[in-house]
């Protein structure tokens, strides 16, 4: 009987490792859209679609076990990114590519705020 149990378990956590993963994809790929300036009228929708996405990575993709893996890649992109925007570099060379970034801000800020919460609440529950 407990077996049956641990089995649920995997397959609940492969649910939403799958969701988690099919987010962060589509996430990419949104931001992706937004730079390069393909989304019309739409692009508020698909801004909060991004960020709704970057929500359910934040709650779903990332484990306990992943969460100093991913804190630390999540920071050094969101900085990166910040200060890539900051600089305007590419403002000169490919205007499309600040707003790529401003789109993988707008994916990785609420999942790094989200993991960043998890891990507290890791670390309190011990």
């Amino acid at each position: 009987m407990a077996k049956k149990q641990t089995n649920k378990k995997i397959n609940n956590k492969n649910k939403g490792n799958v969701v988690g993963s099919w987010s962060f994809l589509i996430g990419i790929f949104f931001a992706i859209v937004l730079g390069l300036g393909f989304t019309g009228a739409y692009q508020t929708e698909i801004l909060w679609a991004v960020f709704l996405l970057g929500v359910v990575v934040g709650l779903l993709n990332i484990a306990v076990e992943e969460i100093g893996g991913f804190l630390t890649s999540g920071t050094v992109l969101v900085l990166v990114s910040f200060l890539g925007i900051q600089v305007g570099t590419f403002d000169a060379v490919a205007p499309s590519i600040t707003n790529m970034l401003t789109g993988i801000l707008t994916l990785f800020v609420p999942a790094t705020i989200i993991v960043a919460l998890k891990a507290v609440f890791a670390y309190a529950y011990r």
